[in-house]
Order: structure tokens, then sequence, then C-alpha cells
């Protein structure tokens, strides 16, 4: 498999923030999104044995798999292997493309209206949406309605975009407070390793 990185640190953002996790960078993605902040192209090949006794080195058993888009990679027996190791499986995906059976907790963060979300041809199953707030006049309720459907239980979060201009920054982050604070259903969403630091 094609690893960008793997590192431990706090989950920064979304339902998980503050938990221990051993993070696992798959390379690639099937989207070039202009406000990319990870850089996720160069790669080192590892087995999916060696994946394994890596992060069973680490303490935490809360496994992040990311990107890039995982799913481009993720494969059923990696899901397995990490279970039979003990670990609890959270994958960070965009949505547009389907993921092994058995994930523990999917944070879906879809990018924009994409053909594989509005045929349900993605991913299937949700545990949190986290949805970008540009700041552009997009609703971010028409970007996650074709994932959620009729779905109940899913955690929504809405995180302010990361423009790197400290002034556009307040002001996204000022509209997406109003936002939720006018639909109460969302939860803020923030990039708290950013602000401590850490990786």
């Amino acid at each position: 498999m094609k690893i960008n990185e793997t590192f431990v640190s706090l989950q920064g953002e979304g339902h998980f923030t503050g938990t221990p996790a051993f993070f696992l960078r798959l390379s690639g993605c099937n989207l070039q999104c202009p406000f990319c902040d990870t850089q996720h192209q160069t790669f080192i090949e590892m087995s999916e044995d060696e994946i394994v006794q890596e992060a069973s080195r680490e303490k935490p058993r809360h496994i992040v798999i990311t990107g890039g888009e995982p799913a481009l990679q993720l494969t059923q027996s990696l899901v397995d292997k990490l279970h039979e190791a003990g670990f609890f499986i959270q994958v960070e995906t965009n949505g547009t493309l389907p993921l092994p059976q058995g994930i523990d907790w999917v944070t879906c963060s879809p990018k924009s209206l994409t053909p594989a979300l509005s045929k349900g041809e993605g991913v299937q199953t949700v545990d949190e949406l986290k949805v970008l707030f540009m700041g552009d006049g997009t609703d971010p309720e028409e970007m996650v309605s074709p994932i959620l459907g009729e779905g109940t239980g899913v955690r929504l979060f809405l995180q302010p975009l990361d423009t790197g201009d400290e002034m556009r920054n307040r002001i996204i982050l000022r509209d997406t407070i109003a936002y939720i604070l006018q639909h109460p259903k969302w939860s803020l969403s923030l990039q708290t390793h950013k602000m401590l630091g850490i990786k």
C-alpha cells in the first residue's frame, strides 16, 4: 500500500476531538480541491502486516485512516487485521467511493455535490458528516442531503475553511457560527490540532 505518513497525535476534528489516535495517511486522492491543506502525494510502500505491526507498537488503539482519499486503497483484509489487533477504526473519506465493511466510525467530509454522491454510488454508511463552511454562499444542507437521505443519528459538524488568510478566516468563522445558531442540528468543528500546534 502507498503510505504518505504515520504518526500519533490527538484527533483534532469532529466527534472524537481530543482522542489519542494512531494516524495512517494513505497517498493519493480522486479529487483536486483547491483548498486542500494536506500534502498527501508522496509515499512509501508498506504491506498490510507492516502497517498493523507499526500501529501496534503505539499505545492508542484508535486508528484514523485518512488521506488523500483512503477508499482508493483501503482493503477489507486490512480492516480485518486491524480489528484482530484490537483497533477501533475511524476512516475519513470524501464519500465518493465505497468502503470495506465493518469500519467502526465513518467520517464523511463531502467536498462538493459530486455525481457519485447524488447517485448513491459512494459511501453507504456514515456516522458523522463534517462539512467545510466555505463562506461562498453554498448551503451545507444541500451538500449533505444526497448522503443523509432519511438517515437519523448522523452527527453533523460544520467546520470553517482555513484559507490561510487570518482576516478571511475570522469572517468565515463568524459566518459559520451564525449558520449553526440558525440551524442547531449542526455542531461546530474546529481544527484544534492547528490551534494547539500539534500534527
